[in-house]
This record gives C-alpha cells, structure tokens and sequence, in this order.
C-alpha cells in the first residue's frame, strides 16, 4: 500500500474535470468533486456536496 493515504491521491483529469476562466484560472467542475470522492470545504464554485462558505 502506498504511504499516502487515498483521500490524497489526484485521480486523473478529463476535460469535463475542469476549465480555464477568462482570467486564466482553472476551475474544477462538480464531475471532478465527485470523481475525487469528498468535500475539501473551501467553497468551490461548483460543489456538489452543498458546501456554502461563510462570508466574513
């Protein structure tokens, strides 16, 4: 068994995993979230786990 545990592992990107904005960022889609497995709870544009960061 590999010494870092699963929730680490990336799993492999398809181009319906992401895309770049217009400033040039890139931007995870809900089929990667899924696809990953769990919430990271930074409020991620396309959550599909529901996750609504609070705003200060």
């Amino acid at each position: 068994m590999s010494p870092t545990s699963q929730k680490n592992e990336t799993p492999d990107l398809t181009d319906a995993d992401y895309y770049y904005t217009p400033e040039g960022y890139v931007v995870f889609t809900g089929t990667y979230h899924l696809k990953r497995g769990y919430c990271c709870q930074n409020g991620c544009r396309h959550c599909p786990y529901g996750f609504k960061k609070k705003k200060q």
